[in-house]
Order: C-alpha cells, then sequence, then structure tokens
C-alpha cells in the first residue's frame, strides 16, 4: 500500500456545517447504502470537491472511507495530494497491468483510504464492465464502512451508468447558476432508472450574493430530495 499525504485545509464554518447535514443524511438513509456514487452534469461542477470533503467528514465521526476514482477520462482527485507520489491507479489494475496493493493508498487522514483513476484511457466504460471492478467494489462493503465513487460527468458519457451497476445509492452535483435545467432533467431521468436510488441533488458553489448565509462559494443542502 502507499502512503501519501493530503490537502486538510479547514473550510468556513457555514461549509463545515453544510458538511456535517450531508454527512447526517447519508447515514439516515439506511445502514444498506455504503456505496455511493457522486456525479455532475457536466465537467467543473464541484463533485470531486464534494466526495472529498464527505469522506473526510466520514472518518471524523470514526467512519472507515475508501475514494474510489473512476472518472478515468479526465480525473481531478489528483490535485489534493500534497506529498507523495501516485504512479498507478485503477485503469492499471483493471486491465491486469498491476495488483490491488499497488494502486491502495492510505493517507494522512485516519481510516481514509483512495484508489486514484491512474491512467486516462479512451475505452473506459468497457474497463468499467469488467467483472473483477464489480467483484472489487463487493470485497470493499466488508472492509469499509462506505466506499465514496467519483463518476465522470453522466451528462457527458455514460461510465457512471456502468458504475452505477454496482452502488447502493446515487448522488448528483449540480453547480449553481451554470447548469441547464433540461440536462439536469435528463442526467435525472438516467440515474432514475438505475436500480441504485438517487438519494438527491447537491446544488454546489452557492454565491454569497444568491444567499446571505453563506460565506464565498459553498454548496447548499438539497439532500434528499429530487429537483421536480
Amino acid at each position: 500500500m502507499n502512503r501519501i499525504t493530503i490537502n486538510t485545509g479547514r473550510q468556513p464554518y457555514a461549509y463545515d456545517e453544510e458538511l456535517k447535514t450531508l454527512r447526517t443524511n447519508l447515514l439516515f438513509s439506511g445502514d444498506d447504502k455504503k456505496v455511493i456514487m457522486i456525479t455532475s452534469s457536466l465537467a467543473g461542477e464541484g463533485k470531486t470537491s464534494v466526495t472529498f470533503e464527505l469522506a473526510k467528514s466520514l472518518t471524523e465521526i470514526g467512519k472507515k472511507v475508501l475514494i474510489l476514482d473512476t472518472d478515468i477520462r479526465k480525473s481531478a482527485l489528483l490535485r489534493n495530494v500534497k506529498e507523495g507520489k501516485v504512479e498507478k491507479g485503477l485503469t492499471h489494475l483493471l486491465s491486469g497491468q498491476s495488483k490491488l496493493s499497488d494502486i491502495m493508498c492510505s493517507t494522512n487522514i485516519p481510516k481514509l483510504h483512495i484508489i486514484f483513476a491512474g491512467r486516462s484511457v479512451p475505452n473506459a466504460s468497457e474497463l468499467l464492465s469488467k467483472e473483477i471492478f464489480a467483484k472489487m467494489v463487493e470485497n470493499f462493503r466488508s472492509v469499509y464502512d462506505y466506499v465514496l465513487i467519483d463518476t465522470a460527468p453522466l451528462g457527458m458519457v455514460v461510465d457512471a451508468m456502468v458504475v452505477g451497476k454496482v452502488c447502493d445509492a446515487t448522488v448528483l452535483v449540480v453547480k449553481a447558476g451554470e447548469a441547464k435545467y433540461k440536462l439536469v432533467q435528463k442526467v435525472l431521468e438516467r440515474l432514475r432508472s438505475m436500480e441504485a436510488p438517487n438519494l438527491g441533488v447537491i446544488l454546489n458553489q452557492v454565491e454569497q450574493k444568491q444567499d446571505r448565509y453563506y460565506s464565498g462559494k459553498q454548496y447548499k443542502r438539497y439532500y434528499g430530495k429530487e429537483e421536480k
């Protein structure tokens, strides 16, 4: 297992409170919701940041968490690495080039492990459809309290539909002021067509001028509700 140091900077108070609300709602979704897929409609809506911060928040109450990065076309998770080298990831495992122990990373945050996406590949859906991926996720259920899976934007590619087959629930991240209503509805329809229930929508990066309760760019909770 590789050892890395990730950024652990403190978030503003309001941001941290909303994280706790997300965490609480996830806990009350039921103990059968262990593998959670987090996606968005488009790139740049903040799904990776939400995944990362939610994982950290869960570890603060003693939960053992794995972040599994399946956005193997254009991953953003590596930006959180402060020290240490990540040379291999999920694509190396799925293509038969590495073992699980080669791609698993322990972190400076107790109880938080990460598997990064690995090298970008054009056949992402094909790799994620392999039986080895499904078996790996199934095995993680007995090791971790939560597996948070960061996926490629569902409004751009179908990778998340493949990943969703092994998940217990899904969450959609929407960037405030930029997401198009029709596209969000289309993505929600795709999520509702999956066996894993959609827990709701997170409205991300709410500007202060839109809601004075929040300082700067934060995210506001719509967790447990779906946009109609």
